[in-house]
């Protein structure tokens, strides 16, 4: 059914998609605090670290399965993601006061990661129906606000943290999150006329059976086991070249680690703003070309380039952080746009009908790349047999995952799009 789009598309979908997603898209701020949630509980890091893998594990699984959910009803999946990641994240600072390892993985992982699935999905297909001629862009919107969370969460969770302390941190945010988000379920509604009706929609037996849904989702697992393999060692490439500048080199260990620290913080700044801004790029770029998956090949294209860079320039071993930095914030871009883009990707395939069920059942390629793309990047980092420089090691195997990635989307360009015939 067409809707009508009555109403302020700005208060009823595009703010309270930020209200949802500038919230749970803290869960990227686990870097702050993880290692104190190590020392405060006597555990590894490593062991700790499951906390977090845990919480992107379920976050693909429950956008999974309670696809269906947000597509019945938008006011009770508001809620649900309300309850869950509030739950979850001031039940992970009640765990760390009682020293109860366990619940960090229950309520930061777990229920946490039930609430990012569900809150991810709410806004997506509202924003969409709200901006019918620019979804890409509607989509960019919300999700790079998911994206810029980190960069607004972090320094003020590092400000709580040296006031308050560590669990007064968890409390005094959960308390925010909750009154932000619970505006958010407030004021998020569908367009004026809108009515779900059952028929016409694909089912999940169904739409696993479609080669193209599996070359969508092969493409989209990459392009985050890519980006998080590389994200996940940024702060230790830097720091190794960092060592091998002569500016660097020549400071004691004390000054070295200060001005570090300096340089790293600002690169990851810059980071952030990259991500955000292919979130919204790329997105917006699906708009104004023929086919969505044109986005997913510049940046799987744009990936391989800056990789086989590193290859060829042997930047990483010889110390040149020009070519280094492009490399990162490139790839960040396109980690930021396969995002952003996927939704309208689906829905040029499946129709707007059903587009938060496939979204969510897709979202399980995130749940599985949380989980292997770090993996992939320790084992070849402790396995490279240069190891004064073990992450050079990456560069080509990220190259020929790209391009694989890039193949599976140009066999997806072969199939003609579906969404006039599902229009809703």
């Amino acid at each position: 059914m067409q809707t009508q789009n009555h109403g302020n598309r700005w208060t009823s979908a595009v703010i309270p998609a930020l209200l949802i997603h500038v919230s749970i898209g803290t869960v990227y701020c686990w870097s702050v605090f993880k290692q104190l949630i190590a020392d405060q509980l006597g555990a590894a890091p490593t062991t700790v670290e499951w906390g977090f893998s845990l919480a992107i594990f379920f976050l693909g699984m429950s956008a999974a399965f309670l696809g269906p959910m947000v597509e019945r009803d938008i006011k009770r999946s508001a809620i649900i993601s309300l309850v869950c990641f509030v739950v979850g994240f001031a039940g992970t600072g009640v765990s760390i006061a009682v020293g109860w390892l366990p619940g960090v993985f229950i309520f930061y992982g777990v229920i946490m990661g039930i609430g990012l699935g569900v809150g991810y999905l709410t806004p997506v297909k509202n924003l969409m129906l709200w901006f019918a001629d620019n979804k890409g862009l509607a989509t960019g919107i919300a999700v790079a606000g998911f994206g810029l969370a980190k960069a607004i969460a972090s320094p003020v969770m590092e400000w709580l943290i040296n006031t308050t302390g560590l669990v007064n941190m968890f409390y005094i945010l959960s308390v925010v999150y909750a009154i932000a988000m619970f505006l958010g379920y407030l004021t998020i509604k569908r367009p004026q006329g809108y009515v779900y009706k059952e028929e016409n929609r694909i089912s999940r037996k169904v739409l696993i059976k479609k080669p193209v849904f599996w070359a969508i989702w092969l493409a989209f697992y990459i392009n985050i086991t890519c980006g998080l393999a590389l994200i996940s060692q940024e702060k230790d490439i830097l720091h190794d070249v960092l060592k091998g500048l002569p500016k660097y080199a020549s400071l004691d260990s004390h000054a070295f680690a200060i001005a570090a620290a300096g340089f790293i913080g600002t690169v990851l700044a810059v980071d952030a703003l990259f991500n955000a801004a292919g979130r919204m790029g790329f997105s917006t770029l699906s708009d104004h070309t023929k086919r969505r998956e044109t986005s997913y090949v510049v940046i799987f294209v744009m990936s391989i380039a800056v990789c086989l860079l590193q290859v060829f320039t042997h930047s990483i071993q010889l110390g040149l952080m020009i070519p280094i930095l492009i490399m990162l914030f490139l790839v960040n871009a396109g980690y930021g746009g396969g995002f952003s883009t996927l939704p309208v990707l689906l829905e040029q395939h499946f129709g707007m009908k059903s587009v938060s069920t496939v979204h969510g059942l897709a979202l399980s390629a995130w749940a599985i790349a949380g989980l292997s793309g770090n993996q992939l990047a320790s084992f070849v980092v402790t396995h490279a047999t240069d190891t004064a420089h073990r992450y050079a090691a990456l560069m080509p195997i990220l190259a020929v995952l790209y391009a694989v990635a890039l193949v599976s989307i140009l066999l997806v360009m072969r199939k003609t799009p579906a969404r006039a015939a599902v229009a809703e």
